[in-house]
């Protein structure tokens, strides 16, 4: 035997000790496991997926269908047959002929199958062809499945997708290559640290499985997020409200105040100076006011959505003209906030009070005749559990509403974060919006029963009326001068339901932006970064694909373009203001302390 030999085999057998104490330690994680899942909270059924009567139906129907049309039906079953005869004659054949090489592959490019072993390996390529395979058969028969209205049609496709997109051979490691040829690299060092990731998941969120999307030692609200100067200079127990520090010395003398969701955290619009809506709006010379929601716990059960209004939106709005001494104010509200703006709006109407100069809408559903994506979520199977859920608890805990709109991006929000986490072993990037999307907030059992029912289902304020502060308002109430922003992708709130709503609106002097990208992306669009364009067109008459295919295409953000509408609003120049005031005393530093309660 030879020096060689010796160290090769010295060399295994050090490889097969580390490996077996691996499998040793794995052993102990998994009992650590056991524990953290054993605390998981209860979820109701009727929010763990819709009623058995979507898939009843669409059973009954394909079984109709099947009695009726059958040469249909046999045609789909043949092709699909056919294929997969083929594919696999094709494979087995190629192994005969001691050819290690995958068969010959027709199917779609898709993003999950990036790794070399799905094409070069003939094992792993089979397996991806024939889901791939798999996944169009299912698509198509639901596709062609009769018998069921648009609204269920449209829930009983999306909710095969989750189940397509769950049986992909990437989120299981026995078919996931890249993850296996890692775990051999590391001697199963990547498997064990995926375990610790999964179990301090586990652990962080009382045995709930919820992904960690970004490294959250990487960020702190006040030193790398949420960084623009401000002081909070007022407080209630709904809202603090933030001033910014100018950084002109003249400013419109119209102030601007913020809205933003609170489903989420105003720092989206403040996340580093060099994509911070916020810190952009004061360099340009306005007085900027941001409200920070506070996030309810189980006290809050009984606040409603008057509460938010009259407490939030009509009390900020006052204190903003009292500590700027001005008789008006400029308005932002964003998704839900800009919702509940317009029905501030239409209240403010009905009592002649004309604070409001204008208005302005990020990303707003008013109009919920067409619910986009999320409208899968809020037929009455959903709405019920969420209701019986919020009555024991007081809120609608964030990990609803979260879970809920990571599963409109399964791939990318939770299968694909899951694999590099719990398979690979990576620790999750220090993104900052990923840190964001995961700091979510809680809703106020009352008001999220308000929401769901009257506006989301009944659709009651573009109608008959939505009741609020004693008024029924209706959207025909809005009259301020406004600009709207969707945005083309928005899996949220679709753009031509935004559309709708702010055509049905009262103003006469009305401005829609359609932009690029996403819910988020398509808002947080800095002129620097020169990525996404827009679209405008002033002739709102029309329908909105007409006004698609008519619009003005421009290169680059909004941003600069609302300015100039904004800046028109906005008043003469005047000395620039520093924040609080004789009446208002500064309370903390920016951001406050209602952003940061978990």
């Amino acid at each position: 035997m030879t020096t060689n030999d010796l160290e090769t085999n010295a060399a295994s057998d050090h490889n097969v000790t580390t490996l077996e104490a691996n499998l040793v330690h794995i052993e102990e994680l998994t009992q650590r496991l056991l524990i953290a899942m054993g605390q998981a909270r209860k979820i109701p059924n009727a929010l763990q997926g819709p009623s058995h009567e979507l898939y009843f139906k669409a059973a009954s129907s394909y079984m109709t269908e099947m009695i009726n049309n059958p040469a249909k039906l046999i045609e789909q079953q043949v092709a699909f047959w056919g294929k997969s005869v083929k594919h696999f004659v094709e494979a087995q054949h190629l192994l005969a002929q001691g050819k290690l090489a995958p068969a010959t592959d027709e199917t779609p490019d898709d993003h999950r199958f990036r790794h070399e072993l799905w094409h070069t390996n003939p094992y792993f390529n089979f397996i991806k062809q024939q889901y791939l395979m798999n996944s169009a058969a299912v698509q198509q028969a639901v596709d062609e499945i009769e018998g069921l209205d648009s609204a269920e049609k449209k829930r009983l496709k999306y909710f095969s997708r989750q189940i397509i997109d769950m049986a992909c051979p990437t989120n299981f490691l026995a078919t996931n290559p890249e993850a296996l040829a890692l775990a051999a690299e590391t001697e199963g060092e990547s498997l064990i640290a995926g375990l610790e990731n999964m179990i301090a998941d586990l652990e962080a969120n009382n045995g709930d499985l919820v992904v960690t999307l970004a490294d959250k030692a990487a960020f702190a609200l006040g030193k790398n997020l949420a960084t623009t100067p401000g002081s909070v200079v007022y407080r209630n127990h709904l809202f603090e409200l933030i001033q910014y520090a100018p950084t002109t010395e003249k400013v419109h003398e119209t102030p601007l105040i913020i809205f933003p969701p609170w489903i989420n955290k105003f720092y989206i619009l403040d996340l580093k100076p060099e994509n911070s809506l916020i810190k952009w709006a004061v360099d340009q010379g306005h007085t900027v006011f941001v409200v920070s929601w506070v996030n309810p716990d189980a006290s809050y059960k009984n606040t409603s959505m008057s509460d938010y209004i009259e407490d939030g939106y009509l009390t900020a709005i006052n204190e903003v003209k009292q500590i700027c001494d001005v008789k008006k104010v400029n308005a932002v509200g964003y998704c839900i906030a800009g919702t509940t703006l317009s029905l501030t709006l239409a209240l403010m109407k009905q009592r002649k009070d004309t604070s409001v100069k204008s208005a302005t809408f990020f990303t707003t559903l008013t109009d919920f005749s067409d619910q986009g994506e999320v409208g899968v979520f809020l037929d009455d199977d959903f709405v019920d559990g969420i209701e019986q859920e919020v009555a024991e608890t007081g809120i609608l805990d964030s990990f609803f509403m979260s879970r809920t709109f990571s599963f409109l991006r399964a791939n990318d929000l939770i299968y694909g974060p899951a694999i590099k986490s719990y398979m690979m072993g990576k620790a999750p990037p220090a993104f900052d919006l990923l840190y964001w999307n995961g700091d979510g907030t809680n809703l106020p059992a009352k008001m999220a029963v308000e929401y769901l029912r009257g506006l989301c289902q009944r659709d009651e304020f573009a109608n008959d009326g939505f009741t609020v502060c004693g008024t029924k308002v209706k959207l025909k109430d809005v009259s301020v001068p406004l600009c709207a922003i969707a945005c083309e992708t928005d899996h949220i709130a679709a753009w031509k339901s935004s559309y709708a709503g702010i055509q049905k609106m009262g103003s006469k002097d009305k401005t829609f932006i359609l932009s690029e990208s996403g819910h988020i992306a398509g808002i947080i669009n800095p002129p620097s970064k020169r990525k996404y364009g827009h679209y405008t067109n002033p002739d709102l008459g029309m329908n909105a694909d007409d006004w698609y295919q008519s619009a003005d295409k421009h290169d680059g953000s909004w941003w600069n373009r609302w300015d100039v509408w904004l800046s028109r609003k906005s008043g003469k120049m005047v000395d620039s203001r520093q924040p609080g005031g004789d009446d208002h005393p500064i309370l903390s530093a920016s951001p406050g302390s209602y952003v940061s309660a978990k």
